[in-house]
């Protein structure tokens, strides 16, 4: 969908932008991602190098900035370009929702006074870690790029994450690990809870590149052989 509404962002000034800014929030989100989990896994102090708070903010200003554009975009031109506009709108909103979760993590951060260790949980959980922190790096080239084939590689890698995601918590809920406290275990079963919904909000922001509109958010479907 994205390769097919590349040439109407570059031929308009209001698309162009709002297309600009949502790169802008992707490279925000990774790098409050890295951040947040850093200094929860990490450090014995919830210090950032920036205020996560303030970039939280400025997810959300670029997300009405957006919208905006893409509103006046609509009302100087007509609803020839809808389906390129809802696109955007719909990758912005998973934009806002991963703003969102980095800071919750911050905020287990700031309440969990030692770092957070995931017990008999923790290969697993670093697994799930690198899994959400490569899925960015390979979602903002194919957004950039509008990658057909890096995104169907990327969904096709990383679809056992949420799996994997839930049976930690099943096993923090089953109590299979008995030397963790109960507020580690809280926050290690809300930590989970944000990456697997990082992660979701990732998948779908590379089906708007693999699908088209009304398919944004699903399984790609697979080719039909000739």
């Amino acid at each position: 969908m994205i390769r097919e509404i590349l040439s109407i962002f570059k031929e308009n000034t209001l698309m162009d932008r709002a297309y600009q800014r949502s790169f802008e929030m992707l490279d925000l989100t990774h790098k409050m991602y890295i951040q947040s989990k850093d200094i929860l896994r990490n450090k014995d102090h919830a210090q950032a190098d920036f205020d996560i708070n303030d970039e939280d903010l400025s997810v959300n200003k670029y997300q009405r900035e957006v919208r905006k554009d893409v509103f006046n975009h609509f009302t100087l031109t007509g609803a020839d370009q809808l389906a390129s506009g809802l696109v955007l709108v719909s990758i912005v909103i998973d934009l806002e929702r991963i703003g969102d979760f980095t800071k919750n993590i911050v905020e287990l951060a700031v309440n969990h006074a030692a770092r957070l260790q995931g017990g008999k949980c923790e290969e697993n959980l670093v697994k799930i870690e690198n899994a959400v922190e490569d899925s960015f790096k390979r979602t903002i080239e194919c957004f950039k790029n509008a990658d057909e084939e890096i995104g169907r590689l990327l969904l096709k890698d990383y679809k056992w994450v949420s799996k994997a995601a839930d049976q930690c918590l099943m096993d923090l809920v089953n109590e299979v690990d008995k030397n963790l406290s109960v507020g580690s275990a809280v926050t290690l079963a809300l930590y989970l809870r944000s990456l697997k919904r990082i992660n979701g909000h990732l998948r779908n922001i590379t089906t708007s590149v693999v699908n088209p509109f009304h398919r944004i958010g699903f399984k790609p479907k697979k080719k039909k052989k000739n």
